[in-house]
């Protein structure tokens, strides 16, 4: 053990002459301590809200999605699915178009988006766990075609899950102009039935906007046949998506491009990082000013110990040592606060995960969730702890070798 750091150890826990060091003292490691919970807290909460957008989304994007580099839709080669379908890391592909629409029923209307995809569309997504009403999941049926609309956008147009009526589907016919006095005629229009059930994913973006459809349908719609705008992936149990799209690529060629589910939703979660970092950045600010009470902790005990100084000088002690003695009683403050401050926050959160004690909002059911979900990444608990110590090493650093300078100077 070092000599600095031996008598700072003594002065930490050592009772002061003036019971208002002591006191300031306390209020510097319960500072750093509280800053210090409230960043545990505050990014395990983002956390928490970052897996719930995730698995909201399961339900629709597929684990990983091929689409074209170029252009919004492409030829659906045979070659290149099987390739795909070869591969002994993927369990399923299921063909998709996506375009926009114009729905209408019973005189409400609505702008949608048509998504056609094929019968092996459960096998890549969850959908089956999501639909509500009398009937199934079923696409079309000899020359009936069915239309499964999101809850919202069923309820938007006056719709029930076993809506009795047709639900027409208008798309704009390619190359004709818009006759204004007949306009009906400029676009291509046909009906889906009703299979008894409507989804529901908990995402406005998806519950309001979309319709699935036969893969088929939607190429008649939007006069596409044999184009996709997409090859959709369920990746076998046990193998890792990063694994499984390096794989995926390498078939595909470099006319595709393969993107996993937070790059389907790359501007979402983009949002949530950089509120994520500007929350990070605000409590540390605040963590920078709780660790100037370090420094008026210090600064009082420097000048109480002017006499030790004197005392240490005599035995050999040098102005580095002396300095590095309030140095180190500084981090042990900082350290102090930081590891308080760690384990309160992991106890809060792990309160939070069991009881949700901290609510949404005051109605059951309001929300999704009825409680803040949290969710303790290590890595953040590891640059929570690094930046405090950062910090508080930082904001004593210069005060505390000022003033101690000063001190030893006075004492010579």
């Amino acid at each position: 053990m070092s000599f600095p750091f031996y008598i700072a150890r003594r002065y930490l826990f050592a009772r002061k002459s003036h019971h208002a060091i002591n006191i300031i003292s306390i209020i510097s490691v319960l500072g750093v301590a509280v800053a210090t919970m409230a960043l545990v807290c505050v990014l395990s909460i983002f956390n928490g809200f970052h897996q719930l957008v995730a698995s909201l989304f399961t339900a629709f994007d597929p684990e990983l999605k091929v689409v074209a580099l170029k252009g919004k839709t492409f030829s659906l080669d045979q070659p290149l699915e099987q390739k795909i379908k070869q591969l002994d890391c993927i369990e399923a592909v299921t063909t998709s178009l996506e375009e926009r629409a114009l729905a209408r029923y019973n005189g409400q209307q609505a702008m949608v988006v048509l998504k056609g995809v094929d019968d092996n569309f459960p096998k890549t997504s969850d959908i089956s766990q999501n639909l509500f009403g009398p009937g199934r999941f079923l696409l079309h049926a000899d020359v009936m075609e069915f239309g499964i609309p999101g809850i919202r956008l069923a309820a938007t147009l006056g719709m029930d899950a076993d809506y009795i009526d047709p639900l027409q589907i208008y798309t704009p016919a390619g190359g004709a102009r818009v006759n204004l006095l007949s306009p009906d005629e400029s676009f291509n229009m046909d009906e889906l039935n009703s299979p008894g059930v409507v989804f529901s994913i908990g995402q406005k973006k998806y519950d309001q906007e979309y319709i699935l459809c036969s893969l088929g349908f939607a190429q008649r719609m939007f006069e596409k046949e044999g184009q996709v705008s997409s090859l959709e992936i369920k990746v076998r149990s046990g193998i890792s998506i990063d694994e499984a799209k390096r794989r995926v690529q390498q078939a595909v060629g470099t006319n595709f491009k393969v993107i996993d589910r937070y790059e389907q939703q790359e501007d979402v979660f983009r949002i949530m990082k950089v509120e994520k970092y500007l929350a990070y950045i605000f409590l540390t600010f605040i963590l920078f000013i709780a660790c100037f009470n370090i420094v008026g902790s210090l600064s009082m005990l420097i000048i109480e110990k002017k006499k030790d100084v004197v005392t240490l000088r005599n035995l050999g002690a040098t102005d580095r040592q002396i300095q590095s003695i309030f140095l180190f009683e500084g981090r042990m403050i900082s350290l102090s606060g930081a590891l308080m401050g760690i384990l309160a926050g992991l106890a809060l959160c792990f309160v939070q995960q069991q009881y949700g004690i901290l609510k949404l909002g005051d109605k059951t059911g309001a929300f999704i969730i009825d409680a803040y979900p949290v969710s303790v990444n290590p890595w953040d608990i590891i640059i929570i702890f690094v930046t405090v110590v950062l910090v508080s090493f930082l904001v004593s650093w210069y005060p505390v070798r000022y003033i101690s300078k000063r001190l030893t100077a006075s004492t010579k």
